[in-house]
């Protein structure tokens, strides 16, 4: 199962805003993504709740994984998205 690592760039880290952003994309993909906090268990991705309820700080590192065929490229650019700051003031 494809999986990547990347730290989260958005300064207060993923509460509403960043979170909701972040699920817009991976729905965007139509995929199947996890988002794990490391010791976590994972949580559904495409759900802004779920999302937030990990409690993900800047700075600190989450994986997302992704079973579905043709998710390389999908993961890749959720990297992208969740290592930028998306709560700008």
């Amino acid at each position: 199962m494809p999986e990547r690592t990347v730290v989260i760039g958005s300064q207060l880290g993923l509460h509403a805003r960043p979170a909701a952003l972040f699920v817009q994309a991976v729905n965007e993909t139509g995929l199947a993504v996890t988002v794990a906090r490391q010791g976590q268990r994972p949580v559904d991705a495409r759900s802004v709740l779920s999302v937030m309820s990990l409690g993900a700080s800047h700075g600190e590192s989450v994986t997302l994984s992704c079973a579905d065929e043709g998710s390389e490229e999908a993961l890749d650019g959720l990297v992208e998205l969740l290592a930028k700051e998306l709560d700008p003031r």
